[in-house]
Order: C-alpha cells, then structure tokens, then sequence
C-alpha cells in the first residue's frame, strides 16, 4: 500500500499551501455515474488500476453499496494533481443520490467549497439533480457540469452530432435556470456554467474520457469525433487523446474557489457571530495561526478508534494532544489523533491547517453539526433540511440476550445518520426507528444485522401522522381535578403563510418575557404586534399565547401552563399523533390564592385538557406524509405503471417522453407506497428507475378519517372511539 502513504507525505506537504487545495464534492441524481467518475479521478492519482476504474467503484466500500450499486454514505478521499506544473490537493466528498439519504449531501455540502454535478446526458436535469443544486447554492457553494454517459446519445438514442448538441445545449439552460432561480444576487451571473469558458465538460465516466472547450481546441477533437469514436465502437483511443481525469481536473483548478478565496464569502452564510471578533476574522481570511474553529459534518463509529469525526477547518490548525471545546454538548476534550482520508482507510498525520478536510478521534458521543473550537465560539448554523423521518418501524432482538448491545448499536447508528430518529416505546419496551423511506430503513436494518451481527424482529412499517385543526373553536372554560382552578382557552389554526414561516425559523421551545430579538421575528413572519410580545412557548409548529389582563400569580403556573401544552401538542386528542399549526390562546384564568392548591396535580390535567377539548371542537383531522415520485420506463410498460400508481391513491401531475422512455412525476400518500418497489419491479420486469422525494403533510381524504384513526388508536391500545371535547371539560 505504499503509493496511499507517499500519497499523503504529498499532501501533508501540500496542506499548508493554501492556494492550491481544492474542496469539492460530487453531487448528482441517483444513477448518473458519480462515484465512477470520482473512481477514474483516483485511479490518474494512482491510487488504483487505470483498468478498474469505472468498474470497481471504490468510494463504494461498504459492501451493500455494492451489491445494490448505489452510494449511501458520502466518502472522502484526497488526491494530488499537478497542472500547469504546479501540484494541487483536492479533497474529494462523493456523495448519494438517493432521496433517502439526502441527509448526507446536506452534511457534506457544509465541508466542500465548489461542486461537480453529474448530469446523465440521457435523462438530463432530474428531480434530485434540482435537489442537490439547491442545496449547494444554499451554502454558497460553486457548481460546475460533468454531461456524463454521452456515449449513450450516440449508441443507444442513435442521435446525430447536431442533435447530441441540441441536448446539451438543454441541459446547460437547465441548470443555468437552478442557479439563476437559487444563487445569491451578486452571484448569479458569475456562477453560470458555460462551454466557451471551460465550466462545462462532457464525457462518459466508464470509459475514462471527457471534452471542454480548452481540450478541444489544445487536442484537436471536436463534437464530430467524438461521434465518429462513439459510432466506431473505439472509445479506448479517445480516452487516451483526452482523458477524464486531465480535463476534470483542470475545471475544478480553474473554476472552483480555494478556500481562501471561498471562506470570505461563505463564513458569513455557515456561521452567525460576530464578523469582528477574533474568530470572526480568522475564519473569513483562513488563519491558520488563529483559534481553532471546525465544524464536523459526519461521525463515524471504529471499534478499535472509538468516534472519528470528520469535519472542516475553518481557522487554526489541528495537532495531537491539542485541548479543544466541543461547544454543542459543553466540554473540554484533548484531541488524540488526526487522521487523513483514503477511501476506506485512514491515515495519521501530525497537524491539518485551516481550509482542510480532516478527521479527528478522542471525542466520545460527538455528533454531525457539531461545533469545535479553542475557545468558547457561537456555533455554527445548523444543517438546512426540510425533509422529516415519515416512516417507523418497530426493533426488537430475536434474543433477549441482545438487548443492551442493540441499545448500543442504535445509539451509534443514530450518530453516524442523523437522519434516523429513534425512540423507546416506554408501554410496549420496543425500539422505534423512524427514517426518510423505506429504502433508508432496509438500509439500517441491514447494519444492524450484517455490520453488527444482531439477529433483529422488524414490524412492518408504520406511518407517521400529524394533527391538525381546520376552524376556530369557541372559547371554552376547563376545570382543574379539585375545581378551585378554570382556565378559560380557545384553539385557533395558524395561516398558511405564517405557518411556512414558523417552520422555515426552527423556533423550539419557551420565549423568554420581553425578548426583543423573538418579538421581531414573530412580527415578520406576520403575527400582530400584540401577539408577538405574547407568546410563551412553540412546539412542534404549534404556538401557546397568553392573552389574560392583569390576572394574580399566573407568572407563578407560567411553567407547568408551558408544559401542559408541550404535552397536548405532542399527542393530540385524536390518536395521539404529533400536532402542528395550532395556535391556543389562554384567554382567562381563575386561581386559587393558595398556592398549594394549584400545583402541578392540579394545573397540567386542566390546561392539557382544555388544550384536547378546543382542538375538538375546531373540527381537529389527521395530515398524512406525501412523496413526489419520478418514474421513468420504457414505453411498452406505460400502461402497467399507471396502473400500479392508479391503485394507490396517486394523482399524476405530468408525463412527458424523453427518448424511447416515458416519465411520470406524480404525488403519492407514504402509506401507499409501502411494498411499492417490490411492485414496480414485478410490474416492468425491473426496467423502471424512480426516486422519490419528501413533499410536506397533506390532509387525510374525509373519507378515510374515521378508519384511519381507528387503527392508529388500535396499535396504540386506546379506546376506538373518539373522545367528546364535553368530556375533556368535566
């Protein structure tokens, strides 16, 4: 293995030249050839045979990538590349396209400053090619174009050198329409990507070639060549004329930032202190002389390294044996090893300076997003996802021996994947797992009983609601358990606006009295001013305002009132599912003048009941979790693909022909699409690719309330039926 370890005498001789490093990551729709692209960049560095390359995929090393051909978790490599006689050390991140682990590309995006995305010059811009661009624009991160297997326009599609370039001339105008819709202002005309300046390249990654503007006119081919190679079946000379790696590389030298250059503009996107403090300023101008500030974008679990966090440097440098502040979970940690990436294995080096991407062990229980610093620092923004888990299944071990080791095994795996929330059924004793779909869960029970040999029982899987209220109740009055204590509320639903407002500013928890800073927030999202400055707490996207006049001791229950409606809103009255969108309003209260008498016995029953019978009475319903899917198959199998989705409650927004293939983008209820890929399968004869992606809460038809209600109250062991909101009142 020794070309690993001169790989990285390189690039530690390299890491403090600032200038020529390069971070980037590789994004692109699931399918569209980026991992077999990031291997034949690996193989010019020599890390791998130039022959393998394309075929052996090695950013793929855990072994269900493999087998199922997908990327699930995003890899990191660093490679050494000399252009124009100098050596750059680019830092590569490739990423999964796969919707259901779009957790990862947002985690990767922070660390990386440009990105390549791969574009399948057959299917063009694809849903999770939009995805993924946005999501790099967010964090101001620099896009360029790979148009990838373009060998299939001439061979399979039988296109003629002018139409191949029509193609591509969409393709470009498509993302240059993303960038346009989602760059910052002063960056929208900048960051286009074009041909004639060399920000565009085409190629076919298996094969190992690719063209741009500056190869073409420095080796002579043209678009025609490359067409008359494609035709002839010769595509080996091609990628020794005009191999993928040289002109890869190039556009990522030539039009990715270095971190310098990138961490001006972006430091004021990722973190929100102060620009003018010693941090601050070390962090726009790359010290590395300066405090240490990295941001950990995965964590990884080794049973010999314990946890390895791997992250970026902002400022400082890294060193064995350095005291370092984990600032989320508040404490004082030395650093034991710091590490470089290949792949799969990790190599140790003595020091990493700012603008790196580096890993780093002797942090136990660190999470992703956390923030490490010398000194006590403002955290860094937290990752920008809107997806949420919608789906659950239940985990138990087939022996009761295994229990504590699979408690274990989920605590790790829920660091290592943020995206899977887990959680103990305290009445039943069995593990929850909610993911982003059902292949993220299959995912995660393959790690559990491959990876970590626990023998496991799955459920199948369950759907998570929300509830909801669609009217304005009448104020009604609830009575504490003793009488002594009426509390007068009313439930009102949030606006719709408001409400995308409320959840886009991830506001958790109780507002402290006169906060001007919440005050202002709430006013800009659209709540009058009188409200703003009443609002006690928020929870789950719900709101509790206390809108009483000059009522004795209220400030003493203000604690126990919060808590009461955290309860409420975390199971609703009609079958316990999350709330979200509720506004209660406490409008009157009568205490007893003994303080004893409205303790916590007395007061969280009578708001939490209230809070049920308000909701009841303002017409209360149950949202269910939607998906858009995006179907493509070839055109004899039109009719059994609608069919399948016609089955399923499904209501198809488009469908277009690409080619010999015909595409559906439809919106489908996550219930239904439970056992949907075993189906599709068997219904194309596994010729239909599709993806789908998480589209919000959409309400439940009427129809169905009643039985779906029904059987959620049943697997929780409640009563059937619905309680009145007269009965919450007495």
């Amino acid at each position: 293995m020794g070309r690993k370890e001169d790989m990285v005498k390189l690039a530690e001789s390299l890491m403090n030249d600032r200038e020529h490093i390069r971070n980037i990551g590789v994004v692109a729709h699931i399918d569209h050839g980026k991992t077999t692209m990031t291997d034949s960049l690996i193989a010019a560095a020599g890390l791998m045979s130039e022959e393998l390359a394309g075929k052996q995929r090695m950013m793929d090393y855990y072994e269900l990538e493999q087998a199922r051909g997908i990327t699930i978790n995003a890899a990191n490599i660093s490679l050494v590349h000399e252009f124009e006689g100098k050596k750059h050390l680019i830092n590569i991140i490739d990423t999964p396209g796969h919707i259901d682990f779009g957790g990862e590309v947002i985690r990767a995006m922070r660390a990386v400053d440009g990105v390549i995305v791969v574009v399948d010059s057959v299917e063009g811009v694809m849903p999770q090619t939009e995805t993924v661009i946005r999501q790099a624009l967010k964090e101001r991160v620099k896009p360029t174009l790979f148009i990838n297997k373009v060998d299939r326009l001439v061979n399979e599609l039988q296109l003629t050198a002018e139409q191949m370039q029509e193609r591509f001339v969409k393709t470009i105008a498509q993302v240059n329409n993303l960038i346009k819709k989602n760059a910052s202002k002063e960056y929208v005309e900048e960051w286009q990507v074009r041909v004639n300046n060399g920000s565009v390249s085409f190629g076919s990654a298996y094969n190992n070639w690719a063209i741009s503007s500056h190869s073409m006119k420095e080796t002579g081919i043209s678009f025609k060549d490359v067409f008359d190679y494609c035709k002839s079946e010769d595509q080996k000379t091609l990628a020794k004329k005009s191999p993928l790696h040289e002109i890869l590389l190039r556009m990522v030298i030539e039009h990715l930032p270095n971190p310098i250059e990138a961490q001006k503009y972006r430091a004021a996107v990722i973190w929100a202190g102060d620009k003018e403090s010693e941090v601050g300023k070390a962090m726009i101008s790359c010290d590395k002389d300066g405090p240490i500030s990295m941001m950990v974008t995965d964590v990884t679990v080794d049973p010999h390294a314990g946890d390895i966090a791997t992250g970026r440097i902002y400022s400082g440098t890294l060193k064995a044996g350095t005291k370092v502040r984990a600032i989320g979970m508040q404490k004082e940690v030395a650093i034991q090893q710091v590490v470089l990436f290949m792949g799969q294995e990790r190599i140790k080096v003595d020091e990493v300076p700012a603008g790196n991407i580096a890993g780093i062990t002797g942090l136990k229980e660190v999470f992703a997003g956390e923030t490490i610093g010398s000194e006590e620092i403002k955290p860094f923004e937290s990752f920008k996802s809107s997806a949420e888990p919608v789906m659950t299944i239940s985990v138990e071990p087939k022996q009761t021996k295994d229990l504590p080791k699979l408690i274990e095994v989920i605590r790790q795996i829920s660091k290592e994947d943020p995206n899977i929330v887990s959680s103990l059924n305290q009445e039943t004793g069995e593990h929850l797992l909610s993911g982003m779909g059902e292949l993220h869960l299959e995912v995660t029970q393959y790690r559990i009983e491959s990876d970590h040999k626990i023998p496991i029982e799955v459920s199948p899987p369950i759907v998570v609601y929300r509830e909801t209220i669609l009217k304005e109740s009448p104020t009604l009055e609830g009575k504490s358990p003793n009488r002594h204590n009426k509390f007068k509320m009313k439930a009102t639903p949030i606006p719709k606006e408001q409400l995308e407002k409320l959840i886009e500013s991830k506001i958790l928890g109780k507002i402290k009295p006169k906060d001007k800073e919440m005050i202002a927030k709430f006013e800009e999202m659209g709540f009058g001013r009188d409200t703003s400055r009443r609002i006690w707490a928020v929870h789950n996207n719900c709101i509790l305002a206390d809108m009483t006049r000059g009522i004795v001791a209220l400030h003493e229950i203000r604690e126990l009132v919060i808590q009461a409606f955290n309860d409420a809103m975390d199971q609703g009255p009609l079958a316990k599912e999350k709330c979200f969108g509720v506004m209660i309003e406490l409008e009157d209260a009568t205490l007893h003048e003994d303080a004893i008498h409205r303790g916590p016995a007395q007061v969280l029953p009578a708001v939490t009941r209230t809070c049920y019978a308000g909701m009841l009475s303002a017409d209360a319903v149950l949202f269910e979790p939607k998906q858009t899917l995006f179907i493509s198959c070839p055109q004899d199998y039109m009719g059994s693909v609608s069919k399948e989705l016609g089955q399923r409650r499904t209501q198809i927004t488009e469908m277009k022909q690409e080619g010999d293939a015909s595409i559906f983008i439809a919106k489908a209820p996550v219930k239904e699409l439970i056992g949907f890929s075993a189906a599709i399968r068997g219904a194309t004869q596994g010729r239909a690719i599709w993806t789908a992606e998480y589209a919000g809460y959409e309400q439940l038809p009427r129809e169905m309330q009643k039985t779906v209600i029904e059987e959620v109250r049943k697997r929780k062991g409640m009563d059937l039926t619905v309680k009145s909101a007269q009965f919450f009142l007495e």
